[in-house]
């Protein structure tokens, strides 16, 4: 466990990002690194695709909106250093990006993820986070996990599109 800011964070991965079966609502599913519980944090279809995206290198010919923060940032010489999952509200998931000088801007998790993938720093969550919402996978549910990140290998990005949500809003009550 780290401690940070006064606060006990665990280092997290992006195992990937899915659609839930049967609300077909795209989730994240994050994962201690040195531990055994994931996080799953619903999120909206945009976002699923801009992790994905990430995930599988796709640089679109135009830059999205996670794109053009990242290079914003570089451009007035700023630099994303961490990315932490800091509280759970009302089924709300409430991120911060932590940048140089110590600087931290309040952000949904989703776009911080999506963020923190573009640029490669680490992702953090909050050990009452975790407490509170994260999943213990047992030993025999690594076969699972590896699945998972072979089907991640199979699906695109626009798998998760869906023209029905509104872009700019995460799903509600996750």
């Amino acid at each position: 466990m780290t401690r940070r800011y006064g606060e006990r964070v665990r280092v997290l991965d992006v195992v990937g990002v899915r659609v839930e079966m049967p609300s077909n609502n795209p989730i994240v599913l994050l994962r201690e690194r040195d531990g055994e519980r994931f996080l799953p944090i619903w999120i909206g279809a945009p976002e699923a695709s801009a992790i994905a995206f990430a995930q599988q290198g796709v640089v679109p010919p135009r830059p999205l909106t996670h794109d053009l923060i990242k290079d914003l940032l570089e451009a007035v010489g700023r630099t994303l250093t961490e990315v932490r999952i800091v509280a759970v509200r009302d089924n709300v998931y409430h991120a911060e990006l932590v940048l140089d000088a110590g600087t931290v801007v309040s952000a949904r998790s989703s776009d911080a993820i999506a963020l923190a993938l573009r640029v490669r720093c680490p992702i953090l969550g909050a050990e009452e986070v975790l407490a509170s919402s994260g999943v213990p996978v047992p030993e025999e549910d690594e076969d699972e996990v590896e699945k998972f990140r072979e089907f991640l290998d199979q699906v695109s990005a626009e798998d998760f599109e869906q023209s029905s949500e509104d872009p700019g809003e995460e799903p509600e009550g996750r």
